[in-house]
């Protein structure tokens, strides 16, 4: 294991940094790496109370709450290592082809209920061309927002034409989720079938149609810290609005199903890092929170979490929403349900990630 550069058993260190992002403030690589090799326990509880504080500073007692829906499920080409939905792998989970604009209505209407700010619709697929298929996402995408219950999201793949960015755009599509899954070094390690740099360049497109971006990844696969800290800082260079962090839930028969679970307190030692790193942008805890926290589930926000995944995911279940609810009642957390403008975050570049346009070479169709 990398050794960390920096001397961090002394708390001043930490409480140096701790005000430099409080102060507005940014941590250079060398610093994060200090914090994602911290070892004890006493060592990992002070850093999560610096997250804490800097969570409190930026984005007060509110927690943004989000939703999917499988509108697309099972028989996706890509191969990706974690995914029960992928073509690739046996793992029972449901297929089925886009939904109809009911199901849709009926999880806007759970999420006005539940003060849940966001509806996602999630397709597996590879991603998406001009044509009948966009023309249908771009009808449930106006209903939502026709229906004024919830913020319409998507989640629909690989985008390598402007044209279909700008009618998401049009259609009234806010914030496109889009993860870049891990670090440039480790994503050929679960997935071959598209490339770190298709998904980079998705998010130029999306970025430049005035489009809000909610990319992330999964922690838990098998990467090292050096690759979840490179992780955050392309997060923080591609100008990402928010961050879901999932947890690896190996499915059995995927091709991840025997990797080894993350300890809880590395978990949260990783969301702690990222508020070091993201300081103003949602960190969001999503899939694999339940079966890798369990009881400690609450303790995320504790390290800088901002913001919610509720309801089930895609292929596995959740605690229900009303049990999120008490949790942030409990902690004194309000969801932030009256809306989310992005308006107290910090963006960068044209979401190409290397400081160069990648749409301006990108091929016009998938």
């Amino acid at each position: 294991m990398q050794r960390a550069s920096l001397d961090l058993t002394s708390l001043e260190r930490l409480d140096e940094l701790g005000r430099r992002v409080l102060d507005g403030g940014r941590i250079s690589r060398e610093d994060a790496m200090a914090l994602f090799n911290l070892e004890s326990t006493s060592d990992i509880f002070a850093l999560m109370s610096w997250a804490n504080r800097i969570r409190e500073h930026f984005k007060g007692n509110k927690i943004h709450l989000c939703s999917i829906v499988n509108a697309k499920a099972g028989a996706c080409s890509e191969n990706c290592s974690f995914c029960a939905q992928s073509s690739f792998h046996q793992t029972g989970s449901p297929r089925y082809g886009f939904v109809d604009p009911e199901p849709v209505m009926e999880a806007a209407d759970e999420a006005n209920r539940n003060r849940v700010t966001a509806v996602g619709l999630v397709a597996a697929w590879k991603g998406i061309n001009e044509g009948p298929m966009l023309d249908e996402v771009c009808d449930r995408i106006r209903e939502l927002k026709a229906s004024g219950k919830t913020r319409p999201d998507a989640s629909l793949g690989i985008i390598k034409d402007q044209k279909v960015a700008d009618r998401l755009k049009e259609a009234g599509l806010e914030c496109y989720g889009h993860n870049l899954e891990s670090s440039k070094r480790f994503f050929p390690q679960h997935c071959t079938t598209h490339t770190y740099e298709d998904r980079v360049g998705t998010i130029g497109y999306l970025k430049k149609a005035g489009i809000k971006i909610c990319s992330g990844g999964i922690i838990g696969m098998g990467e090292t810290r050096e690759d979840r800290c490179d992780l955050a800082f392309s997060l923080k260079e591609i100008g990402a609005n928010v961050v879901p962090i999932n947890i690896l839930n190996p499915i059995k028969g995927t091709a991840f199903e025997n990797v080894p679970p993350l300890p809880p307190m590395e978990i949260l030692k990783t969301i702690a890092c990222f508020r070091f790193i993201l300081p103003r942008q949602e960190i969001m805890i999503a899939g694999g929170r339940t079966v890798n926290l369990r009881d400690m589930q609450s303790m995320v926000f504790t390290a800088g979490a901002s913001a919610l995944m509720v309801g089930n995911y895609l292929t596995t279940l959740n605690q229900s929403v009303e049990k999120d609810l008490q949790m942030l009642k409990d902690l004194g957390l309000d969801p932030d349900w009256e809306g989310h403008d992005f308006a107290d975050q910090e963006e960068s570049g044209c979401g190409c990630g290397n400081g160069k346009c990648e749409t301006e070479t990108a091929e016009s169709t998938v």
